[in-house]
């Protein structure tokens, strides 16, 4: 991975983190959504689909059929490397082989 690529990613996981850090009560309330194809490597939440078992199995960043939990409406918003949306069903890409 490029230096640039990392220091995207690392933007990225940042700005989840951030989204995520600043949902508070209410997001756990409810207000959260499945979102698929935005965790990093590891970061996914549990059941993530074929090539994982469960939370932090993902081995992909944005891998299509993992899934982490954002706050409601800020799925399909999220812009990611490579021209990459987040999706509120499993996709088709960045899967392991």
């Amino acid at each position: 991975m490029s230096k640039t690529n990392m220091l995207t990613a690392a933007m990225v996981a940042g700005a989840v983190t951030a989204v995520l850090g600043t949902a508070g009560p209410a997001a756990a309330a409810g207000e959260q959504e499945k979102c698929y194809g935005v965790a990093l490597k590891g970061q996914n939440g549990c059941s993530a689909g074929p090539g994982t078992t469960c939370a932090g199995t993902s081995t992909i960043d944005y891998q299509g059929n993992a899934w982490t939990l954002v706050p409601k409406g800020t799925c399909t918003t999220m812009e990611l490397p490579g021209d990459r949306k987040g999706s509120l069903e499993e996709l088709d890409r960045d899967l392991p082989s």
